[in-house]
């Protein structure tokens, strides 16, 4: 899976780009409280959280999702414009309003979301175009290079881009979005080029089986035949699994400022450590060291 010359620093970044409304109270909540703080609204998505991050690592990430042609959308684009990433090549729906996500964040952590993706959903393979028609590919001259693909994406979705020729000579970097889509991804659990970023309880929906810890679930991703996986576990060690043998960590300890979007800063971490050379350990700690930055509230947005 050697770069192509012609975009051998693009990593492109397929799946959500919406806006992120994030309530956020202090102190513990409980099913139905209705309790101040402070809302905001944000960039966010899977695809476009790990293109920020890899933006701010100076590298270069190119959107593939959709958007709608709504002032949200016009809007949404500016801001990532502002940040370095890449949004021409982005899929206008028209019928669609642009994606948005809400999310209810406390002292226990997330304490609740919904995920409003329907554009993406509608606009289906026409987000994967300018792979095919030699914008970032061709038909017998795939995009080689590294691509993160979002559990966000429509199923049959993902299946193409398990079987199709569009991605058949990509890095494929796969994240689920949340347990309830982890089954989306089960094309790809046998596909050589995968390497998943996700959590226990991931790893536990798409195999159907609980874990106790971060390691047997790895060990059964390898064994399902995964080629490479970083699993964590919230504040207990996570562990990066690959050909050359298991790797553990623990992350930091401390109080999350920010809950959402802690697994894309993991995944952005990773890859940029890779980029530079890092070792398996050295890339495993710096993806730890990314989402702690995030969940610490380290990161600007």
């Amino acid at each position: 899976m050697t770069p192509d010359p012609k975009h051998a620093d693009v990593v492109l970044c397929i799946g959500a780009v919406l806006w992120d409304v994030i309530g956020r109270s202090r102190g513990a909540m409980a099913l139905g409280d209705d309790l101040p703080g402070r809302i905001i609204r944000r960039p966010g998505g899977v695809a476009l959280n790990v293109a920020a991050a890899l933006a701010r690592e100076g590298m270069r990430p190119v959107l593939l999702g959709a958007i709608g042609e709504d002032a949200e959308g016009h809007a949404l684009c500016a801001v990532c414009d502002g940040m370095g990433i890449e949004t021409a090549h982005l899929h206008r729906a028209p019928l669609h309003p642009t994606d948005i996500y809400i999310a209810i964040e406390a002292d226990q952590g997330l304490a609740g979301a919904v995920a409003d993706t329907a554009g993406l959903e509608a606009a289906g393979a026409a987000i994967l175009a300018p792979l095919g028609d030699g914008r970032l590919g061709a038909d017998g001259a795939p995009f080689r290079g590294i691509a993160v693909v979002d559990g966000n994406l429509p199923e049959a979705l993902l299946a193409e881009i398990a079987a199709g020729p569009a991605l058949a000579r990509a890095d494929l970097r796969l994240a689920p979005a949340s347990p309830a889509k982890a089954r989306r991804i089960a094309p790809l659990v046998g596909d050589g080029r995968v390497t998943l970023y996700l959590n226990r309880a991931e790893a536990g929906v798409l195999l159907g089986r609980v874990f106790p810890d971060a390691a047997s679930a790895a060990g059964a991703l390898r064994a399902a035949g995964v080629r490479r996986a970083l699993v964590t576990d919230g504040q207990d060690p996570a562990v990066f699994a690959a050909e050359d043998g298991m790797f553990e960590r623990r992350p930091a300890t401390l109080a999350p400022v920010h809950v959402t979007g802690a697994g894309d800063a993991l995944m952005a971490g990773h890859i940029a450590a890779e980029r530079a050379g890092a070792d398996p350990a050295t890339a495993l700690a710096a993806a730890l060291d990314a989402a702690a930055r995030h969940v610490g509230g380290g990161i600007a947005r």
